[in-house]
């Protein structure tokens, strides 16, 4: 699109001349990412565009969620749209979310890595796809992808779109290329009321807050024999759980067994690394501090004289988080933004969290307000909170019903996201027609 293109504001003229001449880099960054286990080894063409699997027939809409969180507040409303039998493709960038997506998604939707950004790898997705409607998830906005969208007349629509404070101060540097982004949607709709403003102060031309479709995404499966297994090894010990830890955040849970351990024999902490490669780092932080730690990802279940159990494997929060009645939620004592604490709360959990959870501010101030999860600030409050909740299982069911009461009262996003899509999908119902 030459005459468009020169109407781009010079930053994303730059980064559209700079992705095109660092194609040929395109190669060498996937092998790399193969190496390190971050790429699928039998689908990497994919991230250039290219596709064994034949585009069906009909309209097809596309949905895009980035990894595993995006991922699941897409498959609700994916199973939306593919009860009224449209076509789907939906694309994902890490492997974790491709191994979710086998798993959840609907019968006959189809799944692809996302290509990377680069004009000539977008140009080959979008000509073998064709897609009538896209879908892109929170706030993966990648320019080359959304122009695409905008070249090729495709309604461009984002869902659960999320922007926390500090990408909004930074966007504001760039007005002229968020704005120009923006203004390719069609509709934007938002999680919340300030994720709304912050849209609509940037440029998005039609903004809606529809709520968050996490809060609608059912509660994780679980296999009934390694939950069964679990059980029968921990039986009556004392339990908790850290789920979704970052570095820096395991040696703090570690510290606070250590200081429980005395007033709590048998106490068994179950440690959930954010990212499982690092589970043996994790193991080495636990047995440095004296205590007796084996990682899930050996085959290994926790006998008598387990103190940490490192649970270093994928897909397995929902056994976890049936399995402890206290969970830390991670990446909150350290300033990542926090992990999702939904499924945790509707599994029955009594939530705790650190003080930095940007990433999900309504949800983490409604269930603090309700009294359905508490904050706490470093290790010291962490320990006491815990032994207070070990000790008295009334107040932690307390806390853990009230958590459940409030997700729930928090929920209806997905019929409201499916509401400000039906034009789209009563235009492409017409066509098909």
């Amino acid at each position: 699109m030459p005459a468009a293109t020169e109407r781009l504001p010079w930053t994303l003229r730059a980064y559209r001349r700079f992705a095109s001449l660092a194609t040929p880099v395109g190669r060498l960054v996937l092998a790399r990412r193969l190496a390190r286990g971050k790429e699928h080894p039998q689908r990497l063409s994919e991230r250039r565009g290219e596709s064994a699997i034949a585009r069906p027939p009909g309209p097809l809409i596309w949905a895009h969620g980035a990894s595993v969180g995006e991922m699941l507040a897409v498959i609700p409303l994916v199973e939306g749209i593919r009860a009224r039998n449209f076509n789907v493709l939906v694309t994902s960038g890490t492997v974790t979310s491709a191994r979710l997506a086998e798993e959840r998604l609907p019968p006959g939707v189809i799944h692809q890595f996302i290509p990377l950004d680069a004009p000539r790898y977008t140009a080959r997705f979008f000509e073998h796809w064709q897609p009538n409607l896209a879908l892109l998830a929170e706030s993966d906005l990648w320019p080359n992808m959304i122009l695409a969208c905008k070249q090729r007349s495709i309604p461009l629509i984002l869902v659960n779109g999320r922007l926390s404070e500090r990408s909004f101060t930074r966007w504001r540097y760039l007005p002229k290329t968020i704005g120009t982004l923006l203004s390719c949607f069609d509709l934007c709709l938002t999680q919340s009321g300030p994720d709304a403003e912050r849209y609509s102060e940037l440029g998005a031309p039609r903004v809606s807050m529809t709520g968050n479709l996490k809060l609608d995404v059912p509660a994780p499966p679980v296999d009934a024999g390694k939950l069964a297994a679990m059980r029968t090894v921990v039986r009556q010990r004392p339990l908790i759980a850290a789920c979704s830890t970052h570095p820096g955040e395991e040696a703090v849970i570690i510290d606070a067994h250590r200081r429980l351990r005395q007033s709590f024999p048998g106490l068994l902490t179950i440690i959930a690394p954010r990212h499982p490669d690092r589970g043996t780092g994790v193991v080495e932080i636990a047995t440095a501090a004296g205590l007796n730690a084996v990682a899930r990802s050996r085959g290994l279940l926790p006998d008598r004289g387990t103190d940490v159990y490192v649970a270093d494997t994928i897909g397995e929060l929902g056994l976890i988080y049936r399995l402890a009645p206290i969970v830390f939620m991670g990446g909150s004592l350290v300033r990542h933004g926090g992990q999702n604490p939904i499924e945790a709360a509707k599994l029955g959990a009594a939530i705790l969290h650190g003080p930095h959870v940007w990433n999900f501010t309504e949800i983490y101030s409604a269930l603090d307000e309700a009294h359905g999860a508490e904050e706490v600030l470093d290790v010291n409050k962490l320990a006491v909170r815990i032994g207070s909740w070990l000790t008295d299982a009334a107040a932690r069911k307390q806390v853990a019903d009230a958590g459940l009461a409030t997700v729930e009262q928090l929920g209806g996003a997905l019929k409201r996201t499916l509401a400000q899509i039906e034009p789209y999908l009563m235009q492409l119902d017409l066509e098909r027609r």
